[in-house]
């Protein structure tokens, strides 16, 4: 690349060679919906087999210890694709794509959502299958695989949960979800997630001239639990274990926790032990995830034998954990580890290779990681930490933490091995880790962890917004309350 220089004193025209800019990275970008820490590279939980999200895993550096911004899909991609937390947004409940961002919400009115930051920056972005809530706002991508609507296909019929029974009221007021499980359908390629593959298995043998942002979204294991057959096979129901659970956990949770617990639209655990379902749900969760881990097999193999082999960055995430009956129901949907953590891996020629970090992150990161894997100036409004320090110098990031929202002014926090809670109303949980892995104990009242809270505390989001005017959730009476009752307050945090 030539320069054409004029010294101003002299007259002289001297060219300058200077070196061609660096050949940026090209991005893939993928999400797993509902995806717990069950996968070999983490947990290995009663043996799931997951040949490759081990295998990517290895080619990188896995997060043992991420969390989500909320524990529910809408809310946690939406801080995600906009590098801020919820109580920065307002946005708690489920939000349609192109009502993120808009004139009546200060923090995301002129947002650069995560593949427009890229585009901005000389990326050409795709994406196919579900990125945000439901696919993308309008446009924000260069070319758009779309997604198939819902999470189907359904076979004709269908047990579908309704934990309403005879409430009339809550089947009237609250949602009910597509919660059932089974083998269905017969082939592989009747799934809308090989479909997404498929869109991006063509993509990745065409030429570009500039680097790219490709973006896929799985949709499985989201329910209904429901994959073909052969998948079901692979895990054998005499071969699988159920969770730690404990039928008086929650008798130390304060009365906002069991309200945000109180879910009859999902399956119980008393319930699924009672009817001998319990571990015929967990079989349809781990074929899901060995049907996704197939699907993701075939994507890294198209990435391996294409022209982008040696400069692509890959990263894996999920939008929050799922339980699979810990603290009594089949969900996410809670402030507690098994809903907030969940996988988060990164791929990239400069990173290292088999990793593992134990240290609590956020999903939150995702956004400043991937600009500095890339050498792309950080974005100012991003409220997360660029992890790249962490997997090339083992550097320990000061003040580590992960903070998950669930509505407004309720939050999670957890640093080293503890995790501590804290509702609106001031009631709080705490668990150590190191001794209580299953959080089985709450802590809180005990005066010998008083300082531990107090430094604790300190990590809570300082101003929580009211909810965002579009976005709700009406599938739990808690959250429909909470909206209505704090309508137009904004919350400070308690010092």
């Amino acid at each position: 690349m030539f320069c054409l220089v004029i010294s101003c004193g002299t007259n002289i025209k001297k060219e300058v060679v200077q070196a061609p800019e660096k050949e940026k990275p090209n991005v893939l970008f993928i999400s797993v919906d509902d995806l717990n820490s069950w996968i070999g590279a983490i947990n290995a939980f009663s043996n799931t087999k997951t040949p490759n999200f081990d295998r990517l895993a290895a080619k990188g550096v896995v997060f043992t210890d991420a969390h989500c911004q909320a524990p529910l899909c809408g809310p946690s991609r939406a801080s995600i694709m906009t590098g801020l937390r919820p109580s920065t947004t307002g946005i708690y409940g489920m939000t349609n794509d192109d009502d993120i961002r808009r004139p009546e919400n200060q923090a995301t009115k002129d947002i650069a959502f995560l593949p427009e930051y890229f585009q901005q920056n000389g990326y050409y972005t795709m994406g196919t299958g579900k990125i945000f809530h439901t696919h993308a706002p309008k446009n924000v991508f260069n070319e758009s695989g779309g997604r198939e609507s819902g999470f189907g296909p359904y076979p004709k019929e269908r047990f579908a949960w309704d934990g309403y029974g005879t409430s009339k009221e809550r089947k009237e007021k609250f949602g009910k979800t597509s919660t059932d499980w089974g083998a269905f359908p017969e082939k592989d390629s009747l799934m809308p997630d090989h479909e997404s593959a498929n869109w991006v298995l063509e993509r990745l043998q065409k030429k570009y001239d500039q680097p790219f942002f490709m973006a896929l979204g799985f949709l499985r294991p989201h329910v209904p639990f429901y994959v073909p057959q052969k998948w079901f096979d692979l895990h054998p129901l005499d071969s699988i274990s159920v969770p730690p659970y404990q039928a008086d956990d929650l008798n130390d949770v304060p009365s906002i926790g069991l309200q945000i617990n109180d879910l009859p639209m999902m399956p119980s655990t008393e319930w699924a032990k009672e009817s001998g379902e319990w571990k015929k749900i967990i079989q349809a969760y781990l074929a899901c995830i060995s049907f996704v881990d197939y699907e993701l097999g075939r994507v890294l193999d198209a990435l391996e034998s294409s022209a982008y082999k040696d400069n692509t960055v890959i990263v894996l995430w999920s939008d929050h954990g799922y339980r699979m009956g810990e603290k009594g129901t089949f969900a996410k949907h809670a402030l507690w580890e098994t809903a907030t953590n969940a996988p988060l891996i990164f791929a990239a020629p400069n990173l290292p290779k088999g990793k593992k970090i134990d240290q609590p992150v956020e999903m939150l990161s995702i956004y400043p990681t991937l600009l500095e894997l890339c050498g792309l100036p950080a974005y100012t409004r991003n409220e997360g930490i660029s992890l790249v320090s962490m997997m090339t110098n083992n550097e320990i990031l000061k003040d580590t933490k992960a903070i998950t929202t669930y509505g407004m002014n309720n939050h999670s926090i957890k640093v080293d091995e503890f995790r501590y809670i804290r509702y609106e109303d001031g009631t709080e949980e705490l668990y150590d880790h190191k001794t209580d892995p299953n959080e089985w104990t709450n802590i809180a009242n005990n005066s010998k962890y008083k300082e531990t809270i107090t430094k604790l505390k300190e990590y809570l989001p300082k101003v929580n917004v009211q909810w965002d005017e579009k976005s709700n959730y009406d599938y739990q009476p808690y959250f429909t309350e909470q909206k209505e009752r704090t309508s137009g307050k904004v919350i400070k945090a308690d010092k």
